[in-house]
C-alpha cells in the first residue's frame, strides 16, 4: 500500500489509465449521447491520456535533492502532454486532472502526493475544469469530476490531520492515500450514477455521461496504483443506468426533466480545436467571448507555466512548437469553421489545427471516409486588393486579400487552409515574396493531417491561368501538375510608373517615365502610357502566345483595354484577348501571355 504517490507512482498511474481506457473504448464510444452523439468520447480520452503517458515515457529533466526526478516534474509533464494531445470536449477537461495534481506537487514541500494533498489536487482539479467550460452543464463529465473532489474532501475534513512524510511513508493520524483515492471513486461513481437525473438525454438514453464514466476509470487506475493491485474490471454501463434508475425521484423527475431545453451542438456542424501560443490571458478571454458567439461548447484551457518547456525540457520532436511559454488548448462546436480559425489567429499563434464534422463521425460512407473534411479538394489563393479578388472567388476558391497591402501572415494563410475542410488544397501565392509564407502555411497544414501544395505563382495572371486549368474531378498529383505548368507558361509584364530617378538595364529613367517590365526586370521606358503598353505587349508576343490577358489597375484609362484589343487584332489577329478591370493599384496594366 502506498503512503505516498511517488514518481514512479504517477508513471504507473498514466500507463494503467491508457490501458484501462483502451479496454473501456468501445463501450465509451457506444454511450457517448451529449453533447453531441458522434460517437467519439472513448477514443478521444484514450488519446488525451496516452499523450499524457508519452509525455512522462519520453523523460524529462529537473530533479529533487535525492538526484532522482521529481514528482511534481513527471506530474507536470504528465499535464503538458495531456494539454497538448487533449481530444474532445471530454479531453480537454480531463486533462485538467492532470494539471490539478501537478500544481499541487510543484507547490507542496512533499516529495510526493499524500491524502490530503490529492484531496486538494482534486478540488483545484475540479476549480480549474469548470473554469475551462463557458457554459457548466450538469449530468456531465464536471459533476463526476465535482463529486469526487467533494468526497475526497469529506474524508479530510472528518480527519485529524497531523503528520508528516517521513522516508517516503505519511506518519500520523491523517487520512492514508488509500482512504482518500477510494473514497474520491466513491464520490465519482455515485455523481456518475445521477448524471441521468441531471442531464435529460441521458435519461431518454438510458445511459450515464461518456466523459464522467472516462473520469471514474481514472480514478479506479490511480486507487489501484496506490494500493498495489490489478484494476478491477469496469462495471458495465447497463449495470450503472440501473443503478441510477433506482436513484429516489429519478422517475419522478424524468418526465419533467426531458421537456426541458437540452444545451449541446445540435444546431452546429463541426467540432474545432487548436493549440494556441504566443497569446496572453486578455486576448484568450477576448477569444473565448467571440467563439461564445459562434458557437457552444466552448473550452479553453491553459498550461499555467506547466508546459514542458517550462519544467526544462522540451516539446515533442518534430511538433513545431516552441519551448515554454503558455500553452492553451481551444475547443469548440460552430459552423463556421473559418471564423473560429481566424479568432485564433487574432488571439495568438494557432497550430495543430483539427476540424471534425459531425455527420462525418456518425456516418463515415457520406464522405467517402474522410472524417474532418468535407470535400476532397480546394483552393487558397492570396491577393493583395479586394478588387482583385472578386476575379478568382469561383466555386472551391477560398480567396485571401492582403491587409493594408502587407502579406498574410502563415497563420492566417494556415487558418484559411483548415477553413476550406478539404483533405487536398492547392496555394496560389500570386507573389513570388509571398511564396515562402505559404510554403510555411503548408508545412503547418501537413502537420495537422491536411494535404497542401504550393504552386509558386508570381502573379495573379499566373494564378488565373493555373484556377483555368484547375479540374477537382482529377487525381490530385496530376492537377497540381497541370496547374503550375498553366502557370509556368504564362509569362508576365507590368506597366508602372517611375517614382524616382534610377538606372535600369535599359537605361536611365526619370520620375514619371511609364516602365515595361518583364518577370520583374525593366525592358523597356516610355513617356506615354498607352505606347508602353503597346510596346510591351508586342516584345511578349515576340516568342510566341495564343492568350493575351489584359488586366487594367486604378490608374489606367477606361479606354486602355480596347486600345490593346484593336492594336492586337492589327498586329497579332492570331491571339485571343480577354480584359478585366481590378488589377492592383501600382500597376496600371498587367499582361499575361499563355
Amino acid at each position: 500500500m502506498l503512503e505516498v504517490l511517488d514518481p514512479a507512482a504517477v508513471r504507473r498511474w498514466t500507463d494503467l489509465s491508457v490501458d484501462l481506457l483502451e479496454d473501456c473504448r468501445a463501450e465509451l464510444d457506444r454511450i457517448n449521447v451529449f453533447p453531441v452523439a458522434d460517437s467519439d468520447t472513448g477514443t478521444n480520452l484514450v488519446l488525451t491520456v496516452r499523450a499524457a503517458a508519452d509525455a512522462v515515457a519520453r523523460g524529462v529533466t529537473g530533479t529533487g535533492a535525492d538526484g532522482e526526478v521529481a514528482a511534481g516534474t513527471v506530474a507536470a509533464a504528465a499535464a503538458d502532454g495531456a494539454l497538448r494531445g487533449a481530444r474532445g470536449n471530454s479531453g480537454v477537461i480531463v486533462s485538467q486532472l492532470f494539471r490539478g495534481i501537478a500544481e499541487v506537487l510543484l507547490t507542496g514541500s512533499a516529495p510526493g502526493l499524500t491524502g490530503p494533498g490529492l484531496a486538494e489536487a482534486l478540488h483545484r482539479s475540479d476549480e480549474l475544469a469548470r473554469a475551462a467550460v463557458s457554459r457548466p452543464v450538469e449530468g456531465t463529465v464536471l459533476t463526476v469530476l465535482r463529486g469526487a473532489a467533494g468526497a475526497a474532501a469529506a474524508v479530510v475534513d472528518g480527519a485529524v490531520v497531523d503528520g508528516a512524510v517521513v522516508d517516503g511513508i505519511w506518519t500520523g493520524d491523517g487520512p492514508t492515500l488509500a482512504a482518500v483515492a477510494s473514497a474520491a471513486v466513491r464520490g465519482a461513481r455515485e455523481a456518475l450514477t445521477d448524471t441521468p437525473r441531471l442531464l435529460p438525454v441521458l435519461a431518454r438514453a438510458g445511459v450515464v455521461d461518456a466523459g464522467g464514466y472516462g473520469v471514474l476509470l481514472l480514478l479506479r487506475a490511480l486507487l489501484a496504483v496506490v494500493e498495489q493491485r490489478p484494476v478491477r474490471v469496469a462495471e458495465p454501463v447497463e449495470v450503472l443506468a440501473r443503478v441510477a434508475g433506482g436513484h429516489r425521484g429519478w422517475e419522478r423527475d424524468r418526465d419533467a426533466l426531458v421537456g426541458e431545453r437540452e444545451g449541446g451542438s445540435t444546431r452546429y456542424e463541426y467540432e474545432v480545436m487548436f493549440l494556441l501560443t504566443e497569446s496572453t490571458a486578455g486576448r484568450v478571454a477576448r477569444l473565448r467571448a467571440r467563439l461564445d458567439e459562434l458557437g457552444d461548447s466552448v473550452a479553453v484551457v491553459g498550461s499555467g507555466g506547466l508546459s514542458v518547456g517550462a519544467q526544462g525540457g522540451s516539446p515533442p520532436s518534430g511538433s513545431g512548437e516552441p519551448p515554454g511559454g503558455e500553452v492553451w488548448n481551444v475547443h469548440v462546436h460552430c459552423t463556421d469553421v473559418g471564423a473560429a480559425i481566424e479568432a485564433g489567429v487574432v488571439a495568438g499563434r494557432p497550430r495543430r489545427i483539427t476540424v471534425v464534422r459531425f455527420t462525418d463521425q456518425l456516418d463515415p460512407d457520406r464522405s467517402g471516409g474522410a472524417g474532418r473534411f468535407v470535400h476532397a479538394r480546394g483552393v487558397v489563393a492570396l491577393v493583395g486588393a479586394q478588387s482583385v479578388a472578386e476575379l478568382l472567388a469561383v466555386d472551391g476558391v477560398a480567396v485571401l486579400v492582403a491587409e493594408a497591402g502587407r502579406a498574410p501572415s502563415a497563420n492566417r494563410i494556415a487558418a484559411a487552409v483548415a477553413g476550406t475542410r478539404a483533405r487536398h488544397v492547392v496555394l496560389l501565392p500570386n507573389d513570388p515574396a509571398w511564396t515562402p509564407i505559404a510554403e510555411e502555411a503548408a508545412e503547418s497544414a501537413w502537420s495537422a493531417g491536411q494535404e497542401a501544395i504550393v504552386v509558386p505563382t508570381s502573379s495573379v495572371l499566373q494564378g488565373m491561368a493555373a484556377l483555368a486549368v484547375h479540374d477537382p474531378a482529377r487525381r490530385a498529383g496530376d492537377d497540381v501538375v497541370a496547374m503550375a505548368e498553366a502557370a509556368a507558361a504564362t509569362r508576365t509584364g507590368v506597366i508602372e510608373v517611375a517614382t524616382t530617378e534610377a538606372l535600369t538595364w535599359v537605361g536611365r529613367c526619370q520620375a514619371g517615365d511609364v516602365l515595361g517590365l518583364v518577370d520583374g526586370e525593366v525592358v523597356l521606358i516610355e513617356a506615354d502610357l498607352a505606347e508602353g503598353a503597346r510596346r510591351l505587349v508586342d516584345r511578349m508576343l515576340h516568342t510566341g502566345g495564343e492568350l493575351v490577358t489584359v488586366l487594367l489597375g486604378e490608374q489606367a484609362p477606361d479606354a486602355m483595354g480596347e486600345l490593346l484589343e484593336v492594336h492586337l487584332r492589327r498586329t497579332h489577329p492570331e491571339v485571343d484577348v480577354v480584359v478585366y478591370r481590378g488589377g492592383p493599384a501600382a500597376h496600371p496594366v498587367s499582361l499575361g501571355v499563355e
